[in-house]
């Protein structure tokens, strides 16, 4: 089943006036935090929070997904034993080093009897999991990791590597394109790092269409305001829309019957492209409902 995945909201998991309004909200995604955005001596208090949140429900078709704390910090157990109870849609396990993590995390969720529904996101945010992102990817075939998407965090691989976050990404585009390879090899989902200058509506703008040409299916958001922009740019626009319904169109066709490529208002068509442009209305579909 195809999910839009425009928009996930990061919200802090210890603020219930920010999960309330996430109700609200036309995110696609709400990520309920217990990492970056939670204290230490404040973990516990968010996991409860959560766990309220969650039992409340409300929050529509919004897909909803907790990050965790990473595999190497003290609250990770307790935070994947929350998560199991609450029954998000997914978990979100920051700073994965290698196929091995995935193991660990598998292990886990199976010792705690967790929903087979629930789906494992990891973030890609180290310099040893770029190397390892092949490997990391092909873990997707097997069903018991439960993988479903990436999630990019340029910040944490600038802060590492040394690189520069300058307009425009240029010096990240070839490690973007090695994750993405990897993921869409072994049927990943990918979504794009947050956006941190959420008052700057011009670059936020910019840098979600980057992100779609590179072949992201979402950018994850650190402010409402940015929502709107999100969904705009990551959803099919009507001429693409239009074109694929046409390519389709032109392939049920009786004298198209069997030919592997046609001349559609002079240019060349192959059928790729009309499994292209299946997943255009698909993904369009799916946001319209």
């Amino acid at each position: 089943m195809i999910r839009p995945r425009r928009s996930p909201l990061f919200m802090p998991g210890s603020n219930a006036r920010a999960i309330e309004k996430a109700r609200t909200l036309a995110a696609d995604v709400v990520i309920l935090d217990l990492e970056d955005s939670i204290a230490p001596d404040a973990k516990q208090l968010a996991r409860e929070q959560i766990a309220r949140e969650m039992a409340k429900g409300g929050f529509g078709r919004r897909e909803l997904v907790i990050r965790v704390n990473h595999l190497k910090s003290p609250w990770w157990q307790d935070d994947f034993a929350m998560a199991v109870k609450a029954r998000p849609d997914g978990i979100l396990v920051p700073k994965i080093l290698g196929p091995e993590d995935l193991t660990t995390i598998a292990r886990k969720l199976d010792e705690l009897g967790a929903d087979p529904a629930l789906r494992v996101w990891v973030m890609i945010e180290t310099p040893l999991a770029v190397v390892n992102i092949a490997a990391i990817a092909a873990r997707a075939l097997d069903r018991a990791t439960r993988l479903e998407a990436f999630v990019i965090g340029p910040n944490d691989i600038a802060l590492e590597t040394r690189m520069r976050m300058l307009p425009g990404r240029a010096a990240m585009v070839p490690i973007f394109t090695s994750i993405i390879v990897a993921a869409r090899a072994y049927g990943v989902e990918m979504l794009d790092g947050p956006y941190s200058d959420f008052s700057n509506a011009t670059g936020f703008a910019e840098e979600c269409a980057q992100a779609r040409d590179l072949g992201f299916d979402g950018k994850t958001l650190i402010h409402p305001s940015q929502i709107e922009t999100a969904n705009a740019v990551f959803t099919p626009a009507a001429d693409e829309l239009a074109r694929a319904r046409e390519i389709i169109a032109a392939f049920t066709l009786p004298e198209n019957a069997g030919k592997g490529a046609i001349n559609l208002k002079g240019q060349m068509v192959e059928r790729l492209h009309a499994e292209m442009a299946r997943r255009v209305i698909a993904i369009s579909e799916a946001i319209a409902g």
